[in-house]
């Protein structure tokens, strides 16, 4: 069988670029993603705002990250920081209205500590 795995060259250079961040900072937390990047795209994660907002009252004031996309349904009433490979349209603006979102390249570029990180499934 063959396999299969990212085929949008955006995708695969996130994911060359998390791999080299870790053999940079040795923060196992950017091979983690980058591993669950490397799936084929049925198998990421494909999360609703709803879901983001349950999760921000679980873990406050923590960044979230999504290694896969995020869905407009629902609504965001909190200050939230997202880090995720892609956005739809409505959701991007939802997030932005009340935090930040950020792309995983975006956030490579920032400092952000892994013990204020949380993937998402």
């Amino acid at each position: 069988m063959k396999t299969t795995g990212p085929k949008k060259l955006e995708t695969i250079k996130t994911i060359a670029a998390l791999e080299r961040h870790y053999r940079k900072t040795k923060q196992a937390i950017w091979l983690d993603i980058a591993e669950r990047l490397k799936k084929p795209s049925r198998q990421r994660a494909s999360i609703n705002l709803w879901k983001l907002e349950k999760l921000c009252e679980i873990f406050d004031k923590k960044t979230l990250i999504v290694p896969g996309k995020i869905l407009g349904f629902g609504e965001i009433t909190k200050h939230v920081t997202v880090i995720a490979l892609e956005y739809s349209a409505d959701a991007k603006k939802k997030i932005s209205e009340k935090g930040k979102a950020l792309t995983i390249l975006e956030a490579l570029a920032g400092k952000h500590e892994p013990k204020n990180l949380v993937i998402v499934k």
